[in-house]
């Protein structure tokens, strides 16, 4: 007998740990220039597409080698490094072809956090 699904549809909450709220929110805003998401009349984060992106004050630092591991998907790795890069973002782990179907690198946001982000290789 095999278990029944739970029928997981999306993430819709992914949070990080910040040390310095103003810094953080400030390079997610303007830095990343992400929309800010809100519940109720709330600022609760930023918006990537279904997903919120919330900031977290925790009593545990920032790690660059999370988990879980966050990984948003971009149109193109490359140009999404580039905008990064010219925003003066600094980037962890360059883009990579991996199985020769994903572009995938990482940047570290303004608390230390890597996030990774993605494309799928045009044939």
């Amino acid at each position: 007998m095999s278990a029944k699904s739970l029928l997981f549809r999306r993430v819709i909450v992914v949070a990080v740990s910040v040390q310095d709220l103003d810094r953080a929110n400030k390079f997610y805003a303007e830095t990343l220039g992400l929309p800010p998401a809100y519940e109720d009349k709330e600022q609760v984060g930023y918006q990537i597409g279904e997903t919120i992106l919330m900031l977290k004050n925790w009593d545990q630092p920032p790690v660059p080698n999370p988990n879980p591991r966050v990984t948003i998907e971009t149109d193109d790795a490359r140009e999404t490094e580039k905008a990064l890069r010219s925003r003066g973002v600094v980037i962890s782990d360059p883009v990579e072809i991996y199985d020769r179907t994903h572009a995938v690198g990482s940047f570290l946001d303004s608390e230390g956090n890597k996030i990774w982000f993605c494309s799928y290789v045009s044939a």
